[in-house]
């Protein structure tokens, strides 16, 4: 089946199962989001929403953050997977957004990718959650989902399955259609026990038949 036929199939499914799809971080700006998700890197959202609600009762913004040295954020963070790297990029982003940024989290991807931390797919997810962008984060949960469905083909990398999802989806639909992914490689087209025979997708999935 043509990648845009299955587009057109997954997009039907899920507007009538799962029409609000929603990051599972919790946060309240876009300080904190950008926090949590440079946290969630090989980390899971459960782990990080537990370290989170300290860690911003003590650093409620970027300027606060930028004031102590990465040891001190370390120990708030000690309990996630590399603290010590994310420690350091924690402060370093901080002290960019205060210095470049007036303390504001930006809004374009070219100035996303300048801060300690973000890489393209944490720059995706800011601008697709926090401004509504049509932006595609992909993370493991994506790139694994799009290849099984028969979204992407011959994809290697991330950046690849980025584009070739950008150009499937409407752009109005790209920031909902992430979260559509990352929360049914989540709970259901798991890495390593697919549960197919629960899966909405499975008439049209080829991996699924």
């Amino acid at each position: 089946m043509d990648p845009r036929d299955i587009c057109t199939k997954v997009i039907e499914w899920f507007q009538a199962n799962m029409p609000v799809a929603e990051t599972e971080l919790h946060y309240h700006d876009p300080y904190q989001l950008l926090v949590a998700v440079i946290l969630s890197a090989q980390c899971t959202d459960k782990r990080v929403n537990q370290i989170t609600p300290a860690l911003f009762q003590r650093f409620p913004t970027a300027g606060k953050m930028a004031e102590v040295e990465p040891e001190v954020v370390f120990e708030e963070i000690k309990t996630c997977s590399y603290p010590n790297n994310k420690a350091k990029n924690l402060v370093g982003m901080a002290r960019m957004l205060v210095s470049d940024f007036h303390g504001s989290v930006p809004d374009e991807m070219e100035e996303l990718l300048k801060l300690p931390g973000v890489g393209r797919k944490t720059a995706n997810v800011i601008l697709s959650v926090v401004f509504n962008k049509p932006a595609m984060a992909v993370d493991t949960h994506v790139f694994r989902v799009s290849a099984r469905l028969g979204l992407t083909v011959g994809s290697k990398t991330p950046e690849e399955t980025e584009r070739q999802l950008v150009a499937l989806f409407p752009p109005e639909l790209l920031p909902v259609a992430h979260h559509w992914l990352i929360l049914h490689g989540r709970y259901v087209c798991q890495s390593r026990k697919p549960l197919c025979g629960e899966c909405g997708l499975r008439g049209f999935c080829p991996s699924g038949r």
